[in-house]
């Protein structure tokens, strides 16, 4: 077999292929990867190498057991409850109010008593230090099985932080951001009072906007005080009644609750495969509108840029190829992508060598890879003129704080060169290089990794329900705190740890990070990697989709 070239962080590789699959994708011997080898046109400039590794079916059997075990228990424990053998601690209505339509249904709630709580130590663990590299971590222990804490009061301090998304390593205590937002505070105050529309228009957000709209490479741009806003809020002045919205099936919860709150039909193709986006734009113009067979007075594609979950990257060149074949209009999310993906940091259109202008939407958010918060929406100066006046984020939210934008602006302007000091070029390739490094150790050791070879998501399979929070236990006694993620926020036999990569990761904290998840990973078995490698295109799909919204 031919040796692949060594690949750039953040750059291109080659690699032999072992007979193709369908959608460019090959498949090799063990151990080797999938390479998106380009056969759409010259779409693609540069392999697209992702993997998405079969799930075992003993594993997958063990887990639905898993979860059937913990429900019959959980009917069990109810049972108990309702007789007063156990002590019943979740929120009830009082007899007074039985009549009453009912406030919390137990139904409902019967995950959360039962399988949740078991585990509920894993998350909302207080942090009190800037989550950067390392953080410091209150200690909390429970008396009663996690319905409550008492804090200790002893900080753990230098826990290796591999869950935030502080991709480029912009959330500190020092240095040039921090001293210029200490000096916007001081002059400034902390906060505005008012709406952009009224007294709450400062120059420091119009220079803000200046800045992103020339480092997204558009006309012009809007930013916003809350990243989620920016997605709720503003789909739904864009997009209403008699418009069509294809959205992908793991977009975030904000593109969702915005796409239902416009009042637009709603259909969903499955993640990242092409064939099903195009078919359902066929449908559409085909079809048109339900009952009345009408055109569509819009068709709006909503995908992101890197899916928070998968740590997959969306194929942006096939999606823009359909766009303008289909003439319909792309919202890309870039609030991961942005900053992470790029040799300059400029997000997943300069990742994949494409033109801005062919993204119609192009939002993102300050709250990742610039260490600050809010959001922004790119675009054409009438997309832009046109959100001022009818975004209900812009007539009525309060704007951003004076200390975060200037801490954006001082981040961006290091990114772009701007401060004179190749920093934040350097940051970028940094956090290029922990990714490639990161994903390359984790597969070797044999865990099963999802997502792009490029991606700073790299989601762990766990899979079984007690692994989930025996994982983060075990890490956080080990002084490393992970984010572990399970059903209903992943499918059910897909539970899984979510790392986060960072420029400001030295190698030596990665070494550490990796031994130890070694270590835990042959503790509780997680090593289940048999190298059955699966393009995602692979995965049969069904055909019928869903509306959400009908006219």
């Amino acid at each position: 077999m031919e040796r692949p070239e060594r690949p750039r962080a953040n750059g291109c590789g080659g690699g032999g292929t072992h007979g193709a699959l369908r959608n460019g994708f090959v498949r090799g011997p063990p151990g080797t990867q999938i390479n998106h080898i380009v056969h759409n046109g010259g779409l693609y400039k540069r392999p697209f190498n992702e993997a998405f590794e079969e799930t075992p079916m003993l594993v997958a059997v063990l887990t639905y057991v898993g979860y059937g075990v913990l429900t019959l228990f959980g009917y069990l424990r109810d049972f108990m409850r309702q007789w007063k053998i156990e002590k019943c601690q979740n929120a009830t209505e009082r007899e007074e109010q039985k009549d009453f339509v009912p406030l919390y249904q137990d139904f409902e709630n019967f995950y959360n008593r039962n399988l949740y709580m078991r585990i509920r130590d894993s998350w909302n663990r207080p942090i009190c230090s800037v989550p950067g590299a390392k953080v410091d971590m209150m200690e909390r222990v429970s008396h009663d099985y996690n319905w409550t804490f008492t804090y200790t009061g002893r900080v753990i301090k230098d826990i290796i932080n591999m869950g935030s998304y502080n991709y480029l390593g912009f959330a500190q205590k020092t240095g040039p951001c921090q001293e210029a937002a200490a000096k916007v505070l001081s002059q400034y105050g902390a906060g505005v009072c008012s709406t952009r529309q009224e007294m709450g228009n400062l120059d420091k957000h119009e220079e803000l906007e200046k800045l992103v709209a020339r480092f997204l490479g558009v006309e012009s741009a809007m930013a916003y005080g809350m990243g989620f806003a920016t997605n709720s809020m503003n789909i739904p002045a864009l997009v209403g009644k008699g418009c069509l919205i294809l959205s992908d099936e793991l977009n975030h919860a904000s593109l969702v609750l915005g796409a239902r709150l416009s009042g637009a039909t709603i259909r969903i193709f499955k993640h990242n495969n092409m064939q099903s986006l195009e078919k359902l734009l066929k449908d559409a113009i085909v079809h048109g509108q339900p009952r009345t067979r009408r055109p569509w007075k819009k068709i709006l594609i909503l995908v992101e840029g890197i899916y928070s979950m998968e740590g997959s990257i969306v194929r942006l060149p096939e999606v823009i190829a359909l766009k303008k074949k289909y003439k319909s209009y792309l919202y890309l999310d870039e609030a991961h992508s942005i900053g992470a993906l790029g040799p300059s940091g400029r997000g997943v259109v300069e990742y994949f060598g494409l033109n801005p202008e062919d993204v119609d939407v192009m939002m993102g958010t300050f709250t990742k890879s610039f260490g600050a918060a809010g959001g922004y929406i790119g675009g054409k100066k009438e997309l832009i003129d046109y959100l001022r006046t009818y975004s209900h984020s812009a007539a009525y939210a309060t704007s951003m704080s004076p200390p975060v934008v200037e801490q954006i602006i001082t981040s961006v302007k290091c990114i772009m060169g701007e401060d004179g000091t190749t920093i934040g070029r350097a940051r970028v390739q940094q956090l290029a290089e922990n990714t490639r490094y990161f994903r390359r150790r984790l597969k070797e050791m044999g865990f099963i990794i999802y997502g792009n070879e490029d991606s700073p998501v790299v989601p762990l399979m766990l899979y079984m329900p007690a692994k989930i929070g025996a994982f983060g236990r075990e890490m956080l006694k080990r002084n490393i705190g992970v984010v572990v993620v399970g059903f209903p926020a992943t499918p059910i036999i897909e539970s899984r740890a979510r790392f986060c990569l960072s420029a400001a990761h030295t190698k030596d904290m990665l070494d550490t990070a990796l031994k130890e998840i070694n270590e835990v990973g042959d503790l509780l078995q997680l090593k289940y990697s048999r190298r059955r490698l699966v393009p995602l295109l692979d995965r049969p799909f069904d055909e019928t989709t869903y509306e959400e919204t009908e006219d």
